[in-house]
């Protein structure tokens, strides 16, 4: 059977478009023939997913034709055996997530966006997520995706295998070519089995330095998740968002989940390792979440960071990486050639090296 996908078209000058919406049963097939088209008349194409990003690739500039594979969004199949995951483009990340968890298995990706993003597009971006240190990047996880290019062409490349060594892997050029080089279909991703321990710690740092330096531990011998809060914009914009540990308010909070298969012994590991950054210097203060309920209070902190910020002022977002040990140093650096006009904010994943800085303004 075919799906409904949106194919949107938009007439007009860059001023004033008109704007006309056509649903059509579209299968990968009927995507090539209208590329092929536009191909051969040279109209430009703008592909969509969730329109999650940050940096305009979706937006039409133009008069574009926009194809947009929100409706193209079910699951083909999965192998119990080996957790591979066969899937359209479409599929929203967050609706993947309960399908997976009733069959015993996690998805590689977790994003603050996964009630929106599809994982076409998770895949044309490289989308690193929560899970990217434990689990490594998309270009490790997934197996095999089918393709549209400019001109039509259907590029099959679905496989299901974990060890592929026959030919080109030409998946890898189509994994963070954000729609340059054609339109995901469809993808075949390697999950890993759910586990059942899950550990959460919630500790403050007096500097930078405490940081990479508890990061550098953590990351040798247990390959924990970091974050870097900003607690300030998000305890005085949210509602219901409290602090969870008392004052005085801390330069630095990090956000440390663990994983594993024995609840007590990972548990009794982690408090070992979080009396021995307080007896060292390396932690000012910390808590772990008691049950499921404090450990979404931790969390709900996390997300809530971005509106937060929207919330204050108009605001500037950048996602870079770098070393960690210069992730900081961007931010000082920002404040220093702004002043005192702007808020520079910075927050990210001391695993990765991925920095989300925020400049925010009074007004646009």
């Amino acid at each position: 059977m075919k799906r409904r996908c949106l194919l949107q078209i938009q007439i007009g000058c860059r001023n004033t478009k008109a704007q006309a919406i056509f649903y059509f049963n579209l299968g990968p097939e009927e995507v090539s023939r209208i590329l092929k088209y536009c191909n051969s008349r040279c109209l430009a194409v703008v592909p969509q997913g969730g329109n999650t990003g940050l940096v305009g690739g979706s937006v039409p500039v133009f008069d574009e034709v926009i194809i947009n594979m929100g409706s193209v969004k079910n699951i083909i199949s999965f192998d119990k055996v080996s957790g591979i995951l066969v899937c359209e483009a479409g599929c929203i990340l967050e609706n993947l997530v309960p399908f997976l968890d009733n069959q015993g298995f996690v998805m590689p990706l977790n994003l603050g966006a996964k009630g929106s993003c599809q994982i076409g597009g998770n895949v044309s971006t490289n989308a690193g997520g929560l899970c990217f240190v434990r689990y490594g990047s998309l270009h490790g996880n997934v197996l095999g995706l089918e393709a549209v290019l400019a001109n039509g062409t259907l590029l099959d490349m679905l496989g299901t295998l974990r060890k592929d060594n026959t030919g080109y892997d030409l998946k890898h050029l189509f994994i963070r070519s954000e729609g340059s080089l054609g339109i995901i279909s469809k993808v075949s991703i390697l999950t890993p089995p759910k586990l059942s321990s899950v550990n959460l710690a919630f500790l403050a740092c007096k500097d930078y330095v405490s940081c990479q330096r508890k990061s550098s531990h953590v990351l040798l011998h247990c390959l924990f998740t970091l974050r870097v809060l900003c607690m300030e914009q998000v305890l005085n914009h949210l509602e219901g968002v409290r602090n969870p540990l008392p004052p005085p308010m801390h330069n630095f909070y990090v956000l440390i989940e663990t994983t594993g298969s024995d609840q007590s012994y990972d548990k009794e590991k982690l408090e070992a390792f979080l009396l021995r950054s307080m007896e060292v210097g390396l932690i000012s203060d910390g808590v772990l979440a008691q049950d499921i309920n404090q450990a979404f209070s931790f969390w709900s902190i996390h997300e809530g960071i971005p509106e937060a910020l929207m919330k204050a002022w108009a605001v500037y977002k950048y996602d870079l990486s770098l070393p960690i040990e210069k992730m900081y140093d961007l931010v000082e650096e920002m404040r220093m050639r702004l002043g005192p006009a702007a808020k520079v904010i910075g927050y990210g994943h001391l695993g990765d090296g991925n920095l989300h800085l925020n400049i925010s303004l009074p007004e646009f």
